[in-house]
């Protein structure tokens, strides 16, 4: 079971500085020494090399698009097979109602109980119906990863409305529920905690050095446009 407190997103995708196992397993490492209890990571290789670096609950997801779905985390049997084989400890996959590439979700979710009976399963929902469904499911956990992410829920944000969005799971779903997404601060982390959620993921606030000096310059930008 995940430890509750602080999980920490160490991500970073081709694209982007960053982009190495390498770097990864030391930000993993900059977490836990700052407190973190566990770890998001995605990729096999990333996953394998934080196992290597630091004594930690390990959420494991494999990006990757495919043709005609959006649904690009843990989308088949091929990332489930990857994660493991990566021996992470929780895997978790886009449970939401978008188009899937192959399997169907329930499938899934028996094919993991199957091959590796010992990891729990985190499911991404970005509305109540879908968290609601991964309950049924029996996913050990419902994170709130993808609110705001989906077609139809674009525009929204997680903490809207005093994380309202947030104490709808929580008041709809037995699983342990991972307030996840846009939580950028220690207070808004305070808050979701206060709420009642099992643990909490923070990702681009910590780990994203790119994606937190875009937000500083734009407030740069944004004071000189008002001025």
């Amino acid at each position: 079971m995940l430890p509750q407190g602080l999980i920490v997103s160490c991500q970073a995708l081709p694209e982007e500085p960053l982009h190495s196992s390498f770097i990864m397993s030391k930000m993993a490492l900059a977490a836990y020494q700052g407190g973190a209890q566990g770890i998001r990571a995605n990729t096999k290789e990333d996953i394998i090399a934080i196992k290597e670096e630091v004594d930690l609950p390990v959420i494991g997801i494999v990006k990757r698009d495919y043709e005609g779905s959006s649904v690009f985390i843990t989308a088949t049997t091929k990332e489930v097979d990857e994660l493991i084989e990566s021996k992470c400890d929780v895997i978790a996959l886009d449970a939401t109602k978008q188009t899937r590439p192959k399997e169907s979700l329930e499938e899934l979710v028996r094919y993991i109980r199957e091959q590796s009976p010992q990891v729990e399963i985190m499911a991404d929902i970005s509305d109540l119906e879908e968290a609601i469904n991964a309950d049924k499911l029996g996913f050990d956990y419902v994170g709130t990863t993808l609110r705001g992410y989906t077609e139809y829920t674009k525009g929204h944000v997680l903490y809207e409305h005093d994380f309202q969005f947030l104490k709808d799971v929580l008041n709809n779903v037995n699983a342990k529920v991972i307030a996840e997404g846009n939580v950028i601060t220690p207070e808004m982390l305070k808050r979701v905690t206060d709420l009642g959620v099992h643990c909490t993921v923070v990702g681009g606030a910590i780990t994203r050095p790119l994606e937190i000096t875009k937000r500083f310059v734009k407030e740069i930008r944004d004071n000189n446009e008002s001025n």
